[in-house]
């Protein structure tokens, strides 16, 4: 099994510079949508704690 994860995380390192060399423009893109998921979902969990205080 642990041979299973460090094959799985090479794959995935592999990929990911792969991505990076290859594309670099849409590599950003996917890093801001990224960002931008976990800023939105931020924010919605501070609007949500605003609306249980109030």
């Amino acid at each position: 099994m642990a041979q299973a994860k460090k094959i799985t995380m090479y794959v995935i390192v592999v990929f990911v510079l792969y991505t990076i060399i290859t594309s670099p423009a849409r590599a950003a893109d996917l890093v801001q949508v990224g960002f931008q998921g976990i800023s939105d979902a931020a924010r919605g969990i501070g609007q949500f704690m605003t609306q249980l205080i109030k």
